[in-house]
């Protein structure tokens, strides 16, 4: 085959297996091996599940041999947040106290890619009770260091997915977004991520007890896929779409909507809010507009997005009210410092009383209207994910300045959280040796305009990914005291 099993795509490893060129014992093995190697220098995987991985894979080949016809996802091997439910391990949140909490059932994203013959081979770290922070960095595992370059964060709350994917060590990852926790680190580590629209996929995030989280909570988290090719993406969005009895939210709709009249609009606002942004995002956004109208795309520049900052207003009074009950239980399990970042939040955004609560309500419905309007008009929007280049580890957590600095940086993707529309992170090429990306916003339920305006993207710009991590002395700084090799067999 060439190149190592773990360099090659997952669309091209589930064809290789499907083929009978490769088992997929040998494709798990591989990876396997490649977490051995780089694990220990990035703490990306928390948990390795290989013996069961191994298991999957061996009854993969035992099918093939039989004449049965494997999923679209044979034999490739996915890493799942640290956060999110695979039958038999435990889903610890990083949190010391949950190290014992074994799930009894996969998550509905985890059970439909296995359905599809993909094989969970490790969980990956998550910020403490992916609340302590962007900076994948939990009380259990500790840090997570970014491969390009150790003095950078590699942002979060799916970061230990996006530097397992970036460095080889699986060819997916399953993580999720409410504001930026897939794009975010998409962007810092150099691979591409799918945040879908609300009630695109099945999830079920009862994790902790039988009873559902508030309205903010459902409406606001989307399970998503990580990976290195834009392709990969649309083959785990069409594994992972539709419904499932166990999340009444999920909708069957069609994966391709109808044909759009004339070139596609594309909308480009380079600085959400004319907040600022940083020349190597700028240029990135630039880079993705030439691309795009290389492609035939009719891309406008654009005044701005629909109310920014009163979604930004109504996301956080929403968000703050629904979480103050929990939180003198919650921040006893964030261990020293980790209560900094939503300590800061709800002093800056106090509790709304019942009757604001019901005004913020809707709100968020007639903002999610005037978004609807301004993607009726231009169906996509280019622009950054992060308005900076990959920031400081904790820098969100260090003060008032810091929290408010990245809380400005993720400003779309808070945004279009807030609004529940598809959204496509991809990479664009490296600046000063980090990775620069963009992302690119849809229509409801159409991910696929997302997914194709992305592919063209990358068809034009590259793909930055697998990397090998960079060694002592070769970044900024060396990892400052980051716990190595945090996998368990």
């Amino acid at each position: 085959m060439g190149d190592a099993l773990w360099k090659m795509s997952a669309g091209r490893q589930s064809a290789a297996v499907r083929r009978g060129e490769v088992s997929a014992v040998e494709l798990v093995e591989s990876h396997l091996e490649r977490i051995a190697a780089v694990n220990p220098a990035v703490n990306a995987v928390t948990r390795l599940i290989a013996d069961r991985a191994r298991a999957a894979a061996a009854r993969t080949d035992r099918a093939r041999a039989a004449g049965e016809v494997l999923g679209p996802l044979a034999g490739v091997p996915f890493t799942v947040k640290e956060s999110t439910p695979v039958e038999g391990v435990p889903t610890t949140f990083g949190v010391p106290r949950f190290r014992g909490l074994v799930a009894a059932a996969d998550a509905p994203p985890v059970a439909r890619l296995r359905a599809a013959g993909a094989v969970p081979i490790g969980h990956s770290n998550v910020p403490t009770l992916i609340l302590a922070g962007m900076h994948t960095r939990s009380e259990l595992f500790g840090d997570t260091v970014n491969p390009w370059d150790a003095s950078v964060t590699p942002g979060g709350s799916s970061g230990g997915d996006a530097v397992a994917v970036a460095t080889g060590m699986a060819a997916l990852g399953l993580g999720n977004d409410s504001g930026g926790s897939i794009r975010v680190p998409a962007q810092f580590c150099g691979v591409a991520g799918l945040k879908p629209t609300a009630g695109r996929f099945p999830a079920d995030h009862r994790v902790l007890g039988t009873d559902d989280p508030g309205p903010a909570s459902q409406m606001l988290v989307t399970d998503g896929p990580l990976a290195r090719r834009v392709a990969d993406l649309r083959l785990a969005f069409e594994v992972l779409a539709g419904t499932d009895p166990r999340d009444p939210r999920a909708v069957p709709v069609p994966l391709r909507g109808g044909a759009l009249p004339g070139p596609v609009k594309v909308a480009v606002v380079t600085d959400p809010g004319g907040l600022g942004v940083h020349p190597a995002v700028r240029s990135a956004v630039e880079a993705a507009a030439g691309a795009l109208r290389d492609a035939g795309y009719d891309v406008r520049e654009v005044a701005d997005v629909p109310r920014l900052e009163e979604a930004l207003d109504a996301y956080g009074r929403i968000t703050m009210t629904e979480f103050a009950p929990s939180w003198p239980g919650v921040r006893t399990l964030l261990g020293e410092g980790g209560d900094r970042y939503i300590a800061m939040a709800m002093e800056r955004t106090p509790p709304a009383n019942a009757e604001e609560l019901v005004r913020l309500m809707g709100t968020w419905m007639n903002i999610r209207r005037s978004w609807a309007e301004f993607l009726d008009a231009h169906p996509l929007l280019l622009g950054p994910s992060f308005t900076e280049p990959p920031v400081e580890p904790g820098l969100e957590s260090r003060d008032v300045a810091g929290r408010d600095r990245v809380a400005a940086g993720m400003r779309l993707c808070t945004v279009t959280s807030f609004v529940g529309v598809p959204a496509v992170a991809v990479p664009t090429g490296v600046t000063d040796g980090l990775p620069c990306g963009v992302q690119i916003v849809g229509r409801a339920f159409r991910e696929d305009l997302c997914l194709e305006a992305a592919q063209a993207v990358e068809d034009r710009l590259g793909v930055l990914t697998p990397i090998d991590p960079i060694g002592p002395g070769r970044g900024r700084r060396t990892p400052g005291g980051a716990p190595a090799g945090g996998a368990h067999a």
